[in-house]
């Protein structure tokens, strides 16, 4: 029986000669102290959660101040911004370029027997199309320089439901992702102000009160008498002096 060297052998000391069987059955003995296969496997495929929440902690920034979030709230960031104004003048192509194959691609107004063709569509309607198209794309141009988020989000929503409705699916489903993800980051946005505001009651004005509420007063002191009961009180004589008149 032939075998290597013992890496664990003294040094200096002459080598020992390990068999075959013994290098199997230290094998079996290291994999059974392993894990099962199955819960390698969903190591494997899934990230463990102490992990995920060290990661989170380590890449996550600190958490935002009230003047940050608010700024964030009150107008979009450069990403925001610059992808805005990338899909504008694209919505624009876009938008001629469909209507365009709308129009060379539209049956005419008879067919060969003399019959109206119900397919047929009014030039003048692919024209009022191409205008709303074309408005929406200049007011996405718009909402973006603005960099308001909210409005952004809804013009390209409307923009990329008006071509999808053209059954042109490939150029409408990237501006709906666009504008689900930008309405989505508001309402993030918002509730996050929301609950920071909830927690700093000296922003949101609950010390003070509003225009319509009405100031509390102060609970009456019982022990406080009004001018006109001091005044009775004084006029009516005492019982002593009764007595010292009689």
């Amino acid at each position: 029986m032939t075998g290597g060297p013992d890496p664990a052998a003294p040094e200096g000391g002459a080598p020992r000669q390990v068999s075959l069987r013994q290098r199997l059955l230290a094998r079996r003995k290291h994999d059974s102290e392993k894990a099962p296969l199955g819960d390698r496997l969903r190591s494997l495929v899934l990230k463990p959660a102490e992990a995920d929440t060290a990661s989170t902690a380590e890449g996550s920034p600190g958490p935002a101040s009230l003047e940050e979030l608010e700024a964030e709230v009150r107008s979009a960031n450069d990403k925001e911004r610059f992808i805005g104004l990338v899909a504008a003048p694209l919505a624009a192509a876009i938008g001629i370029l469909v209507i365009s194959a709308l129009i060379v691609n539209d049956p005419p107004a008879r067919l060969k027997d003399g019959r109206i063709d119900t397919l047929h569509v009014s030039l003048s309607l692919y024209h009022d199309l191409g205008g709303v198209i074309l408005a929406l794309s200049v007011l996405m141009l718009v909402t973006a320089m603005w960099r308001k988020r909210l409005y952004l989000g809804i013009v390209t929503a409307l923009y990329g439901l008006a071509i999808f409705n053209l059954h042109y699916w490939g150029f409408g489903v990237p501006f709906i992702l666009f504008s689900a993800w930008l309405l989505v980051r508001a309402y993030r946005l918002q509730r996050d102000l929301r609950e920071a505001t909830e927690g700093n009651p000296s922003r949101t004005g609950a010390q003070r009160p509003g225009r319509g509420a009405t100031p509390r007063r102060s609970s009456a002191n019982s022990r406080y008498t009004s001018p006109t009961g001091a005044r009775k009180r004084s006029s009516a004589p005492k019982p002593g002096n009764k007595q010292q008149a009689r």
